[in-house]
């Protein structure tokens, strides 16, 4: 397909005359131009591998916490984590392989039942995982503001509800989807995505309007949320540092006789305290931007008839959806103590069991040796 678009009517000749000028031979040239051409097409590849790897490794890295912690399992944010793990999880296994699949081959990879069942997929994990982020910043919200009436106002019922309108809406659109024939193999994404192929022109207005408003109620509606809920989360926090900062200051001045690296100490210790709500929220807030917002922004563009989306480009777009499945345990899970612990102990038992299994294998295969040369002893 590449070779075909470079040798044109007029272009043969010219690149027959550049090859003879410079004395290299046709394969050679054909050779270095399909290198050439392959090292995007290779960086795409590896990095849907890379996506993949990551993302099933901390996620069930997730998942194995939440088995091993009756605490982690009694929290109402436990089932909004656990929701988003399992929706990456499932990307992981079946979106990622197909992606990988269409990026190098260059063709369709899936039969179109097949094909379908897969775009139903990513839409429903795609919008469920934006939902869940969206529930994990309500709760902290109200965690922070409303501290006291915590208990009451998110309950694991009420976690429970929120989980299920994310799943009946992510299915909501999914279905409809799957019965307007509107998930199909998509050149530009090299996946199976929502995507209207040239048979169902004649349904473009609908599938438009399909289009913007899904990505209006997942992606827009989210990052309203997210923004709305964390910045009143950092009004808070900050003015809970102002207070701290105050009683500090007091206290720093009453004690006249305290050594000045002390002092230092503390003044530093207040400036870690500002930066590091603000650097939590820049985390939630930039990394959803960052990761979604170039495959929305190019999904919404190439409905206007007139934009002819690049290949690279789209794909390039559907790798930093895929990266946001590996950086959310980050995010949200692995970088914090309780669960880092979790794991510690984890792998301190599992270290622990083989080492007492390789002891008690190497005690069995000295007894045998020695059982073995007793006879010979004694003869």
């Amino acid at each position: 397909m590449w070779q075909g678009s470079f040798v044109t009517a007029g272009g043969g000749q010219e690149l027959s005359a550049w090859r003879t000028l410079h004395s290299i031979p046709p394969t050679e040239a054909a050779n270095t131009e399909l290198q050439e051409m392959s090292i995007p097409q290779f960086l795409l590849k590896g990095s849907v591998v890379v996506s993949a790897v990551v993302a099933l490794l901390t996620n069930f890295s997730v998942l194995l916490c939440f088995t091993q912690s009756a605490e982690l399992r009694s929290h109402v944010p436990g089932i909004f984590t656990l929701n988003l793990s399992i929706s990456n999880v499932i990307l992981a296994l079946i979106n990622m392989p197909a992606t990988f699949l269409g990026v190098a081959s260059s063709a369709k990879p899936l039969r179109d039942p097949l094909c379908r069942a897969v775009s139903f997929t990513e839409t429903f994990i795609t919008c469920n995982a934006m939902l869940s982020m969206a529930a994990l910043s309500v709760d902290r919200w109200v965690a922070v503001v409303f501290p006291l009436r915590y208990s009451s106002k998110m309950r694991y019922r009420d976690a429970l509800v929120i989980v299920s309108y994310s799943w009946l809406h992510s299915f909501t659109f999914s279905l409809i989807q799957l019965m307007m024939g509107w998930g199909a193999y998509s050149h530009t994404y090299a996946s199976c995505t929502l995507h209207l192929d040239a048979e169902a022109a004649s349904h473009r207005s609908a599938y438009v309007t399909f289009t913007a408003l899904f990505h209006c109620s997942s992606f827009a509606l989210c990052l309203f949320v997210l923004c709305f809920a964390y910045l009143k989360v950092l009004r808070v926090a900050r003015s809970h540092c102002k207070r701290i900062d105050v009683i500090t200051v007091q206290t720093l001045l009453l004690l006249v006789d305290i050594h000045p690296s002390v002092k230092e100490r503390c003044l530093a210790q207040q400036r870690k305290r500002r930066r590091r709500a603000a650097k939590k929220i820049s985390i939630f807030i930039g990394s959803f931007i960052i990761c979604f917002s170039p495959y929305v922004i190019t999904r919404l563009v190439e409905l206007l008839p007139s934009v002819d989306v690049p290949r690279h480009w789209g794909i390039a777009t559907k790798c930093l959806v895929y990266a946001k499945a590996s950086s959310d345990p980050f995010v949200y899970c692995l970088l914090r103590h309780q669960y880092r612990k979790i794991l510690v102990n984890v792998i301190c038992r599992i270290v622990r069991k083989d080492h007492y299994f390789l002891s008690a294998h190497s005690t069995s295969s000295m007894w045998d040796t020695t059982d073995e040369n007793f006879p010979k002893r004694i003869t």
